[in-house]
């Protein structure tokens, strides 16, 4: 091979070289770009659960894969206890996903059924919220069971500010404010909005 082929293959060899590495490159930022963005969206604007228990039948059963709006209640900025502007407060009959308070590593999900402030009571399996049956569907057509030190018969409850009372709709096998008491407002992650898995079960929850 003459000088002239040689310098003409090297020349190839380190332009194809050039080309693999600019490639690989590519592929990194584009791979950088897309995680930074799937952890911005899931930090700040929705975020995927994947229902465990049949605490909240028949809502929500074992198996769902549900999206989480994060965005609507304001999102926490990590590592911080800074809130972005909620566009909605919590309401009563929201399903929602927060903080378990009594183990901060567990994720929970139930239904708001009292707000700050209120007092809540359990009577003949009716929600009773300052002394008034709520009539609200979502709530009432639940049968709710008197248990644990917060859901006793007879026991009324006064909620404390910025804290909510959450139940499970399937009340016989749920542990939930009956139980342990209430949910920090700063503990809320977001609001349940839609069953995405499994294509039997797409729909909006209520």
């Amino acid at each position: 091979m003459n000088k002239s082929s040689a310098g003409t293959a090297n020349k190839a060899k380190k332009e194809g070289s050039a080309a693999a590495k600019s490639t690989i490159r590519e592929w990194v930022e584009s791979i950088l770009i897309a995680f930074v963005l799937a952890m911005f969206i899931r930090t700040f604007f929705v975020q995927a659960f994947k229902i465990p228990t049949g605490s909240m039948r028949m809502t929500l059963i074992e198996g769902d894969a549900i999206l989480v709006n994060k965005l609507i209640y304001g999102a926490k900025i990590p590592f911080t206890d800074i809130r972005l502007p909620a566009f909605a407060q919590p309401q009563r009959g929201d399903v929602i996903v927060f903080i378990f308070p009594q183990d901060t590593k567990k994720d929970f999900i139930k239904r708001i059924v009292g707000l700050p402030g209120e007092t809540v009571e359990i009577r003949n399996g009716t929600i009773y919220i300052n002394d008034f049956p709520v009539v609200d569907q979502k709530l009432s057509r639940q049968y709710y069971y008197n248990r644990g030190d917060y859901g006793d018969l007879g026991k009324k409850i006064r909620i404390p500010d910025d804290q909510f009372f959450v139940l499970g709709d399937n009340s016989a096998s749920s542990q939930d404010s009956r139980y342990w008491g209430f949910v920090p407002r700063d503990n809320l992650l977001g609001k349940a909005m839609v069953i995405y898995w499994p294509p039997n079960r797409i729909r909006l929850v209520k």
